[in-house]
């Protein structure tokens, strides 16, 4: 197959169009990057500089008993101050990590042909949606990944919608990573001073995602990246990283005798850990209490890299704004009211770039 990866069209067409990815590119042999990958030099990752954030993971076994307390502080402060931390004995077996990170593999590890039948536009399916980068059409730059994105609705549907080589075992990481998520929404609102009853939790986190993310090696690691800087639109994050590593954080505000404001750190992975990160929705919802965690994500020339969100945010049709509580008592309301569907469809027209879509919902000072 002859394909000229210096040429822009050519290049979009094999990667994007057909459903290549980024893995059948590689998978032809490259000894550099094409240029529509190159990053600008303030983009780019320099992982020498960058330190490990290096907070121990929050015991979730503390919450049910006599030290709940000391966990659910460590929990707000992380989510107010950084809008990242990691978590262990969190529910979700070892045996089903490392089964959707093997599931994982053997999805990205097929011909070509059997994966771009779930690309945007062809899928058979609404629930499924294959493809690479994050907004090619309009990126000036493209992003060094492959992803298939598994939309859940009930058990039923995912069982017979989602690809075969992966449903099973994403499901069974999907339940109890939506249990952590319910927990963890729970006692935040709870530290704001807010109850939920389970059907405004239901509605808040009632859209769910599975993805799996595939980072092909790289040989110019330096030059691209993986992900490029954003924050997740949603309520709470769960990641599961394999042991490569890659994701990193920015500091929002200086934090005492550590981080420095403006400063990436590098989230480890840990065996056993899962990553739960802040989303915009519940930095809407807390009035700004909760940060959400703008991050990213590089590339490696060892070998190639997955990982595998949950992504939580509400339905479509449902109002987010400032809980009332919390506007009370901080005596003025940093976001207006939007439709979750609105702040999505402004979530994707828009390449990466940092957290830029909650201006959407910022309401302006001045």
């Amino acid at each position: 197959m002859a394909i000229s990866f210096d040429d822009g069209d050519s290049l979009y067409n094999f990667v994007v169009r057909d459903g290549y990815g980024v893995k059948g590119m590689v998978d032809l042999g490259l000894d550099k990057v094409p240029e529509r990958y190159i990053q600008p030099p303030d983009e780019r990752i320099d992982n020498l500089k960058a330190r490990s954030y290096d907070r121990p993971p929050i015991d979730l076994s503390k919450l049910d008993g006599s030290r709940r307390s000391q966990a659910v502080a460590l929990i707000a402060e992380a989510a107010e101050t950084v809008g990242f931390f990691q978590v262990m004995n969190h529910g979700v077996p070892i045996e089903v990590m490392e089964s959707v990170k093997t599931a994982a593999c053997e999805f990205f590890g097929q011909p070509p042909e059997k994966k771009a039948v779930y690309r945007k536009g062809v899928s058979p399916t609404p629930y499924v949606k294959y493809g690479t980068s994050f907004m090619p059409k309009i990126e000036k730059a493209l992003e060094w990944k492959d992803f298939v994105n598994m939309a859940y609705t009930t058990d039923a549907d995912a069982l017979e919608f989602w690809p075969n080589e992966c449903k099973k075992v994403a499901l069974e990481y999907l339940k109890p990573s939506i249990s952590i998520v319910r927990k963890l929404t729970t006692l935040l609102m709870e530290r704001l001073g807010v109850t939920l009853n389970e059907s405004r939790i239901d509605d808040l986190i009632g859209l769910q995602f599975v993805q799996m993310n595939f980072y092909p090696a790289c040989p110019n690691p330096d030059l691209t990246v993986g992900v490029g800087r954003h924050s997740d639109m949603g309520m709470l994050t769960v990641l599961l990283q394999d042991g490569i590593g890659g994701l990193y954080m920015k500091i929002e505000e200086d934090i005492a005798n550590a981080e420095k404001k403006g400063e990436w750190v590098e989230i480890p992975p840990i065996p056993g850990a899962l990553v739960i990160n802040v989303g915009d929705t519940l930095e809407i919802l807390s009035n700004g209490k909760y940060k959400s965690a703008e991050h990213r994500v590089r590339t490696t020339s060892m070998q190639s890299r997955v990982s595998i969100p949950v992504f939580t945010g509400p339905r479509p049709n449902e109002k987010v704004q400032p809980l009332p509580e919390v506007v009370e008592r901080d005596g003025v309301a940093r976001y207006r009211e939007v439709m979750s569907k609105e702040y999505m469809k402004n979530y994707f027209a828009n390449a990466h770039g940092g957290k830029n879509p909650l201006d959407f919902a910022l309401i302006n000072s001045s």
